[in-house]
């Protein structure tokens, strides 16, 4: 019988998408032929798996799920709006935000290894991709656990917000996190704005300043106030209240008694680059070859 290897096994789940431990089975059965065990994998999970395995995955889902002071924010992704109203991938990023809150996975990699009723997470990806025909990807989850209160909101299933809170009444929760998914906050606060943002915004402003031929003084002026402004734009405690642009998030806040701990926030795609299809440079590709050939 022969050595099935480490790399034997990488190589066709390289080739097939299929999970590690299918792979070496397969080569197992079709003692150590590559190509034998590929047409076994075909066979177990269909011809579809592969040939979508190598495909961008830029739409998908946001799931959400809140059980007591434990809930999870998770994104899958597939390749068309189509699948996303597909019923076994939505049954899919449900049951997986889920296992999220409670089997506390360290990373993706955890989670896909974790059991689902007689399979794992990713052996069952696997088979779902075989069965749909689309590739599907795990992208992130974020689970909270809190002495506070949690308050979720699911703009359809392309933006999800899970916020962390204080307070007696449960609707500021409801509120803020709705608030955070009409005005796409990236910080609690001015303080917490990632530096790279501020630098970017702060470069911009440089530019727009240099233009104005003002003195350096006046300069410097204008480029601290643009700062300052977008830094009140991007922070929730700083931000109008969509429910009541006449307050703050943060008066908002204080008037009710509560607080925000912390808040996260998924955008589907967010960050994915698309692949634009070029058809006449195809054509033109395809021209090019024939005249060649």
């Amino acid at each position: 019988m022969a050595v099935i290897t480490a790399a034997m096994v990488g190589e066709l789940r390289a080739l097939t998408d299929a999970p590690m431990m299918e792979c070496k089975k397969a080569l197992t059965e079709a003692d150590g032929d590559p190509v034998k065990a590929e047409e076994i994998l075909r066979v177990k999970l269909g011809s579809k798996a592969s040939k979508a395995a190598t495909r961008v995955t830029a739409e998908g889902v946001v799931a959400a799920y809140v059980s007591g002071n434990v809930g999870a924010l998770i994104e899958v992704n597939c390749e068309t709006d189509f699948v996303t109203k597909n019923d076994d991938f939505l049954g899919f990023a449900n049951t997986l935000v889920k296992l999220v809150a409670e089997k506390n996975p360290a990373d993706v990699a955890a989670l896909s290894a974790l059991p689902l009723e007689d399979k794992t997470v990713e052996e069952t990806r696997a088979a779902l991709i075989g069965r749909i025909g689309e590739n599907m990807s795990i992208r992130r989850f974020v689970r909270f656990e809190t002495t506070g209160k949690l308050a979720s909101y699911l703009h359809g299933t392309r933006i999800g917000v899970m916020v962390d809170f204080e307070g007696a009444d449960e609707q500021v929760g409801k509120d803020v996190a709705m608030h955070i998914a009409a005005m796409k906050p990236v910080a609690l606060s001015s303080d917490n704005v990632p530096a790279d943002l501020i630098a970017k915004e702060r470069s911009v402003a440089e530019l727009k300043a240099a233009e104005s031929n003002k003195p350096a003084d006046i300069v410097a002026k204008m480029i601290e106030g643009s700062v300052q402004k977008y830094l009140k734009e991007v922070s929730l405690l700083n931000q109008s209240f969509v429910k009541n642009d006449k307050q703050t998030v943060e008066q908002m806040l204080k008037e009710a008694k509560s607080t925000v701990k912390s808040f996260t926030m998924f955008v589907v795609g967010e960050g994915i680059e698309k692949k634009q299809d070029d058809f006449a440079a195809e054509v033109a590709a395809q021209v090019a070859a024939a005249k060649q050939a």
